[in-house]
């Protein structure tokens, strides 16, 4: 059985994901029990490697979200684990920071540690995100963990490992109290504030009661906040437009102070204010800049490649340093890590997603991390009768944004899609009006001056899917479509391209 197992196939670059449940035509299950037992397994041996300890000797903390097959999948790894020798710690519904945190907490201290899940992928996905105290897996590291399952070379142990049981998530939660309280100075530093929280059936409805509560927070309006892996309400995503209305609505309908919306498994986060504005993507990144520079004056700022033109200003005008990267985030956090290690100081790594790591917190991306940086703003705000959605007030933002999404057709997907992008240089080269940015690190990211559609865009390769998606912004209405035609007459003559969508969007 092993053997019919594409274990490459669940790589998704520092992660494993794959179908862990049938019901989707053209989705067979690939993430099954099996798999997650031998992979399991292969954390034991891996860890056992890089240690040098005895597995008998090995302690895995292990976690889930609120997905349907998370109670197997953790038990299959669990299990594999076990075979190995080694002691596993059952944490159970969990979030992915939490998960990390089980190796550097005091007291607690595990040697590794794995979180089953997908994010806000659809309920049939799902995955495993793995942990060693100096931080999350890298692609090299998940690669040499399916090439252990590969070769399936187990040592036997001689006596299965033990299987205990932990409530961490109240740990952590504990914990960020803790931290809020003694960055404001207060017991109820949220007292008299109705705070509403948008888990979306994910893990995250915790926080209402184990961290808002405590600090003297009105939570009542706070929604979805049961596990439920069918998503019945919205999708767990501070991206997606649906989640983000629902939160709005829920702040508005309650006349909260704040609203705050987490995706699945909890490394993402967004806002909204007691006026109803949806603080996510470029505006999240704003809002920990303004902090983050109160704090750290001239501190590096590492954002991915989709960021506004204004983000950047916006940093600027603070006397931050912006760092545009690639996107995906553990480029951006690696990135952050290398500047420091340079000398750079560079307090945060986020990206539009809502993934936010900051330097404070181990690089994690945190998303109650996040939060809780924003409520210890909003309780010191509060004495000077100011809120948060003022510290973003003087952020420009684009008249128009668009992102359209081209299939690549040809089976090696990643040298059509960069042969495009090597081809679309040549041709910026040769224009006059086109501006090359200075800081291109990935992709190809063009700006036009007024006449020609007052924007940018930026043409990239998937990380991982045979897509290559091109993000415009202007600042002109009617700016995109100008844009769009620019580049859609380029891009008409790949054959292994599927432009309808920019063609749909110039169309009148």
């Amino acid at each position: 059985m092993i053997q019919k197992i594409e274990w490459k196939k669940l790589q998704n670059g520092s992660d494993i994901r794959g179908v862990a449940l049938p019901g989707v035509e053209g989705q067979p299950v690939n993430l099954t029990p099996e798999a997650a037992s031998f992979i399991g397994a292969a954390f034991g041996l891996w860890l056992s490697c890089r240690t040098g300890k005895d597995m008998e000797g090995i302690r895995v903390a292990i976690g889930r979200d609120s997905r349907l097959s998370g109670p197997t999948l953790l038990d299959a790894a669990a299990q594999g684990l076990q075979h190995m020798g080694v002691t596993v710690t059952d944490c159970g519904l969990c979030s992915t920071p939490a998960m990390f945190m089980t190796l550097v907490t005091e007291g607690f201290q595990f040697d590794g540690s794995i979180m089953v899940t997908a994010s806000h992928l659809p309920f049939n996905r799902n995955g495993l995100k793995f942990f060693v105290p100096e931080g999350g897996l890298d692609h090299d590291d998940i690669t040499a963990l399916l090439d252990i399952c590969e070769k399936g070379e187990f040592p036997i142990a001689v006596h299965s490992g033990k299987r205990e049981t932990l409530d961490f998530l109240s740990v952590y939660a504990n914990g960020l109290v803790d931290k809020i309280r003694r960055a404001t100075g207060s017991e109820l530093p949220l007292d008299g504030l109705r705070i509403v929280v948008d888990a979306g059936n994910g893990a995250g409805g915790f926080y209402a009661q184990k961290v808002l509560k405590p600090l003297g927070a009105d939570t009542e309006g706070s929604q979805y906040l049961d596990p439920d892996g069918n998503f019945p309400n919205h999708i767990p995503n501070p991206e997606d437009a649906t989640a983000m209305a629902a939160i709005r609505e829920a702040v508005l309908q309650n006349h909260a102070d704040l609203g705050i919306i987490f995706d699945t498994d909890v490394d993402r986060a967004a806002v909204v204010d007691n006026e109803g504005q949806e603080i996510n993507r470029n505006r999240i990144i704003a809002l920990l800049t303004a902090i983050l520079l109160s704090e750290h004056p001239g501190t590096t700022i590492v954002t991915d490649s989709v960021t506004s033109s204004g983000l950047a200003s916006f940093i600027q005008s603070l006397g931050g340093v912006h760092h545009r990267f690639k996107r995906g985030y553990k480029n951006v956090i690696n990135e952050a890590i290398r500047l420091n290690g340079e000398g750079i100081d560079c307090q945060a790594a986020i990206e539009t997603s809502g993934h936010g790591a900051l330097k404070e917190n181990y690089f994690l991306d945190d998303g109650a991390y996040l939060v809780s940086k924003i409520l210890v703003q909003m309780a010191k705000l509060r004495r000077e009768g100011r809120t948060i959605g003022q510290l973003i007030d003087c952020l420009d933002e684009p008249a128009e944004a668009a992102e359209v999404r081209f299939p690549i057709l040809s089976k090696d997907f990643k040298s059509y899609g960069q042969k495009v992008l090597n081809d679309l240089l040549e041709l910026v080269n040769q224009q006059p009006n086109w501006i090359l940015a200075p800081d291109n690190r990935e992709g190809v990211r063009v700006s036009f001056g007024k006449e020609d559609g007052d924007g940018w865009f930026l043409l990239r390769l998937s990380l991982h899917d045979p897509i290559l998606p091109l993000n415009i912004e202007s600042d002109q209405p009617g700016g995109v479509k100008i844009i769009a035609q620019h580049i859609h007459s380029f891009l008409s003559q790949y054959d292994g391209l599927d432009i309808s969508p920019l063609t749909r969007l110039i169309q009148p």
